[in-house]
């Protein structure tokens, strides 16, 4: 199946590397212009923008912190400004700040759910108004397995992506009406950089437990955002969809 998003554009979120970068590599692949936000590799994401370009796609960096109401505000406006619309979200940007509970600082917990969650809602916010006046979107927010059955270590992180399953629920069911579809996307253990640093035995250990018995590509990722961003995908809204090789089942 041809996925086609000529005509769309795309924002997406922490997209300088990663699976953010291949979701627009994949999205700007099926004719969408992309709007590649990123806060502080300008190297990174000039480098996706010409990895775009150069196969054939329209793509623009733009710099920004999700987690600052006015950053947004502006983002959102250029990457309109950019592209003439905007057509597709996907809230991809994250960041760990991974330690036992105990040891846990307040900054630990709030930078977390400042971007990860915090993010996802200003930048949703952003968009509805010129979504609702198209009467078409679609919003597509990477959530997390650790969301879903948790993680030693990782408090701050889990509660931050369940948040994001919750939230896009509500927001769902909040804009259906207008014909904006809302879905979130909770991958698994996928190979870049943030599962880099595991040291071979966790590796082995987590391993043992995905029945497909290997990490996820981003590429792989990317190909569900895409699926859930074209018209393919236009009768759903208000789900989360694990893409983790079988390490959670439900």
């Amino acid at each position: 199946m041809k996925l086609d998003l000529t005509g769309r554009a795309a924002l997406v979120t922490g997209a300088s590397r990663g699976i953010g970068r291949a979701i627009a590599e994949h999205l700007a692949a099926a004719g969408a212009a992309v709007t590649i936000n990123y806060r502080g590799n300008a190297a990174a994401a000039a480098e996706a923008v010409a990895a775009i370009r150069a196969a054939g796609g329209t793509a623009t960096a733009i710099q920004a912190d999700v987690g600052n109401t006015d950053e947004v505000e502006r983002l959102v406006k250029a990457a309109i400004e950019a592209h003439g619309r905007l057509d597709i979200l996907v809230n991809n940007a994250g960041i760990t700040r991974d330690t036992l509970l105990m040891r846990m600082k307040d900054d630990d917990f709030d930078q977390v759910l400042g971007t990860n969650l915090r993010g996802v809602f200003l930048c949703t916010r952003a968009v509805l108004r010129p979504m609702s006046k198209q009467r078409s979107g679609r919003i597509i927010n990477l959530a997390s397995v650790i969301g879903l059955i948790g993680n030693a270590g990782q408090a701050n992180y889990a509660a931050a992506k369940a948040g994001i399953i919750g939230f896009t629920r509500a927001t769902a069911r909040e804009i259906a009406p207008r014909g904006v579809t809302v879905n979130a996307v909770a991958p698994g253990f996928i190979d870049t950089e943030m599962t880099g640093v595991l040291g071979e035995e966790t590796r082995k250990a987590i391993l043992e437990r995905i029945p497909l018995g290997r990490f996820g590509q981003p590429a792989e990722v990317a190909a569900l955002v895409t699926f859930l961003a074209s018209d393919a995908a236009a009768y759903i809204t208000g789900q989360t969809f694990t893409i983790d090789g079988g390490l959670v089942m439900q």
